[in-house]
């Protein structure tokens, strides 16, 4: 056999051997072609997907100078547990001068009410003047028409008249002027004792504020605040990040939203743990708009040429409480979603509204503060109710 025998021979077998390895990939690809489209179920999936949750800042709601620290970063917390403690010191001042102005206005409207009882007395003083005034002209006149008293004592008579009406008119204005700083209310409820009483409520509060407890279960994190700081009002201290109540941001694209209903199960791995963890949650809604329409500099897509490109908005995943407390997510970790879409019974994603959110957080009245301020008010003269 000649070598161009041998080597046609390896040519045509080489190429059999490429026919028949094409030949392969083209029947796999169909194969997996045919069971994407007839047998495996319906998802879309992204790996554009992070850890979201809330942050929940705690800041400082008076001046004053830390003290001591009770939580650092990493550590759990839980609700109503001590985080931050200020100096006392000024606020102890402030509630002292608080409460001596509350005790000096009772005793000040107690005076009124007292001024109100010596213009009554005044008047009285006045109006029997003025009746004696009159009985002594009376007999005067009667006197002058006998001729046994002159004219001039008749005049003297009254012009005493006048005088004792005059006292009258005057005692009377001092009634009115007492009577305008306390009528219409108790000592309790005299504005001036109000003012003070709201004074005293204040520093209460202040005082209340010298201790930031944790306002609810979670993780400290961006400790900021240092020992022997001085801060004020709304200073960013720390933040505490609620573990067990994170969520999941999957940015699909606009065009893999059409099947996405809300309460459709999720599947979803996350990097930190591998795939060897699952977590499972469901679709709970679709963010208000893109990332582009938020930016600082939105997209001015009227102007100019124009090139459309596919948008990404944040489909909101919740997870299951169990597994989180299992195993538990940190914010900004980066998952993969698998979206199961073959129930497609449910309210689409892009047309669902979610409920509102409520939560609050109030200054409850301290009673210890309250039965204070009835005892000063009861201590310096008046009734408090």
């Amino acid at each position: 056999m000649s070598d161009e025998t041998t080597l046609s021979s390896a040519k045509t077998t080489r190429k059999r051997g490429l026919l028949l390895l094409g030949a392969a990939v083209v029947i796999a690809g169909l194969g997996w072609g045919g069971y994407t489209l007839f047998f495996a179920p319906a998802s879309e999936e992204t790996d554009d997907a992070y850890v979201a949750g809330d942050i929940v800042q705690v800041t400082a709601r008076e001046q004053g100078t830390v003290i001591a620290l009770h939580a650092d970063n990493t550590q759990s917390v839980k609700a109503g547990e001590p985080l931050v403690d200020f100096d006392p010191a000024l606020v102890g001042a402030q509630m002292a001068a608080a409460e001596a102005d509350l005790a000096k206005a009772v005793r000040g409207v107690r005076g009124g009410f007292t001024q109100v009882d010596e213009a009554d007395a005044e008047i009285a003083r006045a109006q029997a003047a003025l009746s004696t005034a009159k009985s002594d002209l009376a007999r005067r006149q009667d006197a002058v028409k006998q001729g046994a008293v002159s004219g001039e004592e008749a005049a003297h008579a009254a012009d005493a008249i006048r005088t004792a009406q005059a006292g009258l008119a005057l005692a009377q204005s001092h009634k009115a002027n007492a009577l305008s700083a306390v009528q219409g209310a108790d000592v309790a409820h005299n504005p001036q004792v109000l003012a003070a009483i709201a004074q005293v409520r204040r520093m209460a509060i202040a005082e209340g504020h010298l201790r930031l407890s944790a306002p609810v279960d979670g993780v400290v994190a961006q400790r900021s605040v240092q020992l022997g700081q001085q801060v004020g009002p709304g200073t960013p201290l720390m933040a505490v990040v609620p573990l067990n109540k994170v969520w999941v941001d999957a940015n699909f694209r606009e065009t893999q939203l059409a099947d996405i209903r809300v309460g459709q199960p999720v599947t979803l791995h996350s990097d930190a743990y591998g795939k060897k963890v699952t977590f499972h949650g469901k679709v709970i809604g679709l963010s208000a708009g893109s990332g582009s329409a938020f930016a600082l500099l939105p997209a001015q897509n009227a102007s100019g040429n124009w090139i459309k490109i596919v948008q990404r908005l944040p489909v909101r995943i919740g997870l299951d409480p169990n597994e989180l407390a299992k195993t538990p997510l940190r914010i900004g970790l980066s998952v993969t979603v698998d979206v199961d879409t073959r129930d497609t019974s449910g309210t689409p994603v892009a047309a669902a509204v979610a409920n509102k959110l409520s939560v609050q957080q109030t200054d409850q009245a301290n009673p210890e503060v309250e039965a204070r301020i009835r005892q000063i008010i009861a201590a310096n003269g008046g009734s408090a109710k």
